[in-house]
């Protein structure tokens, strides 16, 4: 273990090496934080670690999410600021309820705020990439259903176009689609054959994936019980991800990491070992 640690905190992508690749990073609060003894800072700044690595690598970056200020597009927005390209390698894809909820100016304003560093893409009710902002008037209120439509088409778009994905963190209850997101995202690249980088220092949904996908890789904490009724829609996405990786035979594994070192992304809360552990596996798999 020590010594996938040291590897890991030594390996650099070089420039380019995954010029023309896309990883998308599947990324929300996690519920579990306080009783890990780490801070939602630590986590924002492995995400923009992880931004980083990508980015200075020549990769591409895809976030579903929303623009609020104090927001994780944000988190990623400022690390490439400082430290990224300027050929908009982050690519902000928003759902139809997320952006209808907007004016088209206001849409306009947003994409003057990401600059050379973002690109803000607004999907329609299909899913599908719109040439540019409804002008029509805003949309004030969506139903459920409408709202969990819109997520899982933003999510199929997503995995159709991105290379692979990184999951950290992730709600357990209060989130608006059919299921967690961060399963929903889950789901969809076991079912698509698309490596996955499961981050799971920092709990949440991202740490069930992986009791539920390699057990062991959990065991370095106890599952203990919640003191809530579960959500019954967390344990149906959490079942159906276990009856679509028997069926396919795949759990994501396939990334580029050995059996150790995912061993070791699934219980660290590093910022720089988790980068380093992404874009190792990323490298090795362009590398064939």
């Amino acid at each position: 273990m020590i010594m996938a640690q040291q590897k890991a905190r030594l390996d650099l992508l070089p420039a380019n090496a995954l010029k023309g690749k896309r990883l998308g990073i599947s990324a929300s609060d996690s519920p579990d934080l306080g009783r890990l003894g780490v801070s939602e800072a630590q986590f924002r700044i492995t995400l923009g670690e992880v931004a980083r690595t990508v980015v200075n690598a020549g990769g591409d970056l895809f976030y579903g999410g929303h623009l609020q200020p104090n927001g994780l597009t944000r988190v990623l927005l400022k690390e490439l600021e400082r430290y990224g390209r300027d050929d908009r390698p982050l690519k902000v894809c928003l759902s139809w309820t997320v952006h209808r909820i907007m004016t088209a100016d206001q849409l306009r304003q947003q994409q003057q705020i990401a600059g050379a560093y973002g690109e803000i893409r607004c999907l329609g009710p299909d899913g599908q990439h719109m040439k540019a902002p409804s002008e029509d008037p805003p949309i004030a209120v969506f139903t459920a259903e409408e709202s969990a439509s819109a997520l899982t088409n933003l999510r199929t778009y997503m995995t159709a176009n991105t290379d692979a994905r990184i999951v950290i963190g992730g709600k357990r209850a209060g989130f608006l689609g059919a299921m967690p997101g961060i399963l929903e995202e889950i789901l969809f690249s076991l079912e698509n054959r698309k490596p996955l980088y499961l981050a799971g220092g920092f709990g949440g949904a991202t740490l069930d994936a992986i009791r539920v996908l390699r057990p062991a890789d959990a065991e370095w904490i106890p599952n203990l019980p919640s003191v809530v009724e579960p959500d019954p829609r967390l344990m149906r996405a959490l079942d159906r991800l276990r009856e679509v990786a028997e069926s396919t035979n795949f759990e994501g594994y396939d990334n580029g990491l050995t059996q150790d070192e995912n061993h070791l992304l699934a219980a660290s809360y590093r910022p720089s070992e988790i980068a380093a552990l992404i874009g190792r596996g990323m490298g090795r798999l362009l590398r064939g």
